[in-house]
């Protein structure tokens, strides 16, 4: 039976995206323009937006609906 290898993550997740979609942008600024970069500039847009949502869905203002 295989065991799944776990560890135990240092930063939370709204810093990893942030992280991610800085180095991402960083990458696009070196491409030239083409589907490549289009490609690049979506995933860190993806981030960023994934970013946002975690941070909405966990505020303390967010109630369940009536």
């Amino acid at each position: 039976m295989q065991r799944r290898r776990r560890f135990k993550q240092t930063k939370c997740l709204e810093e990893r995206l942030a992280e991610e979609a800085k180095e991402l942008r960083t990458v696009a600024a070196t491409l030239p323009p083409g589907p490549t970069r289009d490609a690049v500039l979506r995933k860190a847009r993806q981030d960023e937006t994934a970013a946002h949502m975690t941070e909405w869905l966990n505020s303390p203002g967010l109630k369940p609906p009536t």
